[in-house]
């Protein structure tokens, strides 16, 4: 197969979908790997050592569009790029189709096989890991008073008490914010709705973090003594409600921080919106909100490396076995699946959009095969179904 990897045009983000490692066992199997110059620059990765890992160097995006059967980068495609799709050409990306309707219809118009890449991690997606964990950091960089917060240091100085961070969400994100700030001395509660992840939590740290099922009334009550949240929830999109309304931001104490990580527009916080790393935070009713969309963007290179190392196996499956048996062998690649060859098989997509979706199985005609399961990546549901005659 010719697979093609993309320099990402997306403003902020560094990393790489592939570093020459993988290039290079790709490249073994017997694949012609084309990478777009520049593609791993700002997450280290010269060109040089892609041409060293036996890569073809190409100029543009129109070469690697124009001339790959298989395409992938990080992050979505940009408005820019929906014309260089070509009509059964298999395209791996982070899409979030749900929140991007004009970029479905792209891939349904071209007719491509796309998936997502978000719903394809069988372990949790080493970006939530990166974002708990460099979240958690600019968190405590948020505290600095010369960035308008409370000034209190992370584990506290003699005399003087470390900081009360809550931490909404106990999956990957929670977890790996958890071990960071737990690490540096915080005093730290997590809020979860599945009891199971808050026992566990309890039991890994030695029952030293606090554990509480997240409710907006158990919330309303730590906040006037809690110095930092971190939103670490997958919001259900189309929810109405919120775990922190505006109101709630009077409850705490001046330069108290909050950092969504989820990033949800009508997500968890009411009062969020959307910054990048060049103005990352703003202050509204005396609270400090930092709210980058792209945190794992400024540890490119690690991120890189773990994000390559998740999707490699992905890659190599599809390119030895095809698309339909790559999806019969790995259920969270199928469950991944977002369109084919002008069909949405993506449910919680079709749910949102209100859009028609054939199973991925049905369209790929694996359906009656002992097939690798995976659950469901979200809890939203569409009966709006399309059976093929």
């Amino acid at each position: 197969m010719v697979i093609g990897i993309l320099k990402d045009i997306k403003k902020g983000e560094n990393r790489v979908i592939a570093t020459p490692g993988e290039v290079a066992t790709l490249i073994g199997d017997g694949n012609t790997v084309k990478v777009q110059k520049g593609a791993g620059e700002k997450a280290g990765f010269e060109d040089q050592a892609y041409a060293e890992a036996g890569a073809v160097l190409v100029d543009t995006a129109e070469e690697i569009y124009g001339t790959c059967e298989f395409v992938t980068k990080v992050k979505e495609f940009e408005p820019s790029e929906f014309d260089l799709l070509r009509e059964g050409q298999i395209v791996f990306t982070c899409i979030h189709p749900a929140a991007h309707p004009e970029e479905v219809q792209a891939l349904l118009d071209k007719k491509v096989i796309a998936f997502t890449a978000e719903d394809s991690h069988r372990y949790g997606s080493p970006n939530c890991e990166a974002a708990g964990k460099q979240g958690a950091l600019f968190g405590l960089e948020s505290m600095l008073t010369i960035n308008g917060g409370k000034g209190k240091f992370v584990s506290g100085l003699g005399g003087a008490p470390g900081m009360k961070v809550l931490i909404l969400g106990g999956g990957v994100v929670g977890q790996a914010a958890l071990s960071v700030l737990r690490a540096l001395g915080a005093w730290c509660t997590v809020m979860d709705i599945n009891i199971g992840t808050l026992r566990s939590l309890s039991r890994q740290y030695q029952e030293q973090v606090n554990t509480m099922i997240s409710t907006k009334e158990n919330i309303a009550k730590l906040l006037p003594e809690t110095d930092m949240v971190l939103n670490c929830v997958k919001w259900p999109k189309g929810c109405k409600d919120y775990l922190i309304d505006r109101s709630m931001l009077k409850l705490m104490e001046k330069g108290s921080v909050i950092v969504d990580i989820s990033n949800d527009e009508q997500g968890a916080i009411e009062s969020f919106h959307e910054t990048t790393h060049e103005n990352p935070r703003y202050i509204e009713e005396g609270i400090v909100h930092f709210c980058v969309s792209n945190i794992p963007g400024a540890i490119a290179n690690s991120a890189s490396i773990a994000y390559a190392a998740s999707v490699l196996p992905h890659f190599r499956s599809i390119a030895k076995n095809g698309v339909a048996e790559a999806c019969a062998r790995d259920g969270f690649l199928r469950r991944s699946m977002t369109t084919y060859k002008g069909y949405l098989t993506h449910e919680e997509t079709s749910a949102l959009q209100n859009r028609p979706w054939i199973r991925p199985e049905e369209i790929l005609e694996i359906a009656d095969r002992q097939l690798d399961q995976a659950p469901h990546a979200t809890v939203t549901r569409s009966a709006n179904l399309i059976h093929l005659k």
